[in-house]
């Protein structure tokens, strides 16, 4: 072993007995106390992908009803657990659990199939699904049959589609007019991750008509662009104010089970061109149209475009009010 390898083990083993000693530490402090929610998930700081931006949002709304909610730990008088996919330590987890508390996990993916390879994450997900869960949360349709064509069967499975920030992510009081300039396209992802995408955009930005429409996109990419103009990973209110000053939306992700970037969009008022992929064509309605290759993105939209009213006036996305009612009557004991 190189001096390098041992180096790392040993952090790798230090820091494996802090995170012991610190869930013991407050496992003893949890035997006092309740609150009215506890949520086992490790938040990532902003700009972050959508399970983060979606669970933030639902604490907000949680939080501005006066319910109480507590962070990585069960304490003696709290009665629900909300447990978000894989995105949690599963060992302090176990630690916490007791006979008492209803269990519900929110589960995302095939993590899998979204993310183009196997390395055993929905195989815990499903085991500590069928060792802890009352109840199973799944985001669409498409999300619940590919767990199924895998074999992984979830616990009283419900569907709950995602909800966003409607202070943040709103429509515009007004629009700039069409008139004298390009048709302003938007495209935005967090993840790097290839199925987000950006085949597509290398694609369009080689091919698409860039004096009829102006291409951006907001977010992370190993992209070189000569056409598209790369925004980066925007704040949250900046790229809301980059939805809005936008005509239409396009979502090129492939098995993305409920995409809160597409719902960001749909919430500003954006129609929404997007691949016949994951869950998009439930969120989506005819607020927009699907395509399946990139060849196909021009006349779509083009057709779009001169339909751009009719599909805005389409567009439906669930009020965060009701999905957390329907939050919380899962999560009722």
């Amino acid at each position: 072993m190189t001096a390098r390898g041992a180096i790392f083990r040993l952090r790798r083993g230090t820091g494996a007995v802090a995170r012991e000693f610190a869930t013991e530490f407050d496992l003893v402090r949890s035997r006092k106390g309740r609150a009215d929610l506890a949520l086992f998930h490790e938040f990532a700081p902003p700009p972050s992908g959508g399970g983060h931006q979606f669970l933030r949002a639902l604490l907000g709304e949680l939080e501005r009803r006066g319910l109480t909610v507590e962070l990585n730990r069960i304490s003696r008088g709290t009665s629900v657990c909300l447990f978000n996919s894989f995105n949690f330590d599963f060992r302090r987890l176990r630690r916490f659990a007791r006979s008492d508390v209803r269990f519900v996990h929110r589960v995302d993916g095939p993590i899998a199939t979204y993310r183009g390879f196997d390395d055993g994450t929905d195989a815990r997900i499903a085991e500590i699904n069928r060792a802890l869960a009352d109840a199973s949360i799944v985001q669409s349709h498409y999300s619940l049959d590919a767990h199924t064509a895998l074999g992984i069967d979830l616990v009283e499975p419900r569907l709950i589609g995602n909800a966003v920030d409607h202070v943040i992510f709103h429509p515009p009081a007004e629009r700039e007019p069409r008139v004298g300039r390009r048709v302003r396209v938007i495209a935005t992802s967090w993840s790097n991750n290839p199925n987000k995408g950006s085949d597509i955009i290398a694609w369009l930005d080689a091919n698409l008509d860039h004096d009829r429409y102006e291409l951006r996109f907001a977010g992370q990419t190993g992209e070189t662009f000569r056409h598209v103009s790369a925004l980066g990973a925007l704040p949250t209110d900046a790229l809301a104010a980059e939805l809005r000053r936008s005509d239409v939306y396009l979502a090129p992700s492939r098995n993305d089970p409920c995409s809160n970037a597409l719902l960001e969009a749909l919430a500003c008022g954006l129609p929404a061109v997007f691949r016949a992929s994951g869950g998009h064509p439930e969120l989506v309605g005819e607020g927009g149209l699907p395509f399946d290759s990139a060849e196909e993105v021009p006349s779509v939209l083009d057709r779009l475009v001169a339909e751009l009213d009719e599909r805005k006036a389409a567009i439906r996305v669930a009020p965060l009010s009701e999905v957390a009612d329907r939050y919380l009557e899962a999560l009722r004991p």
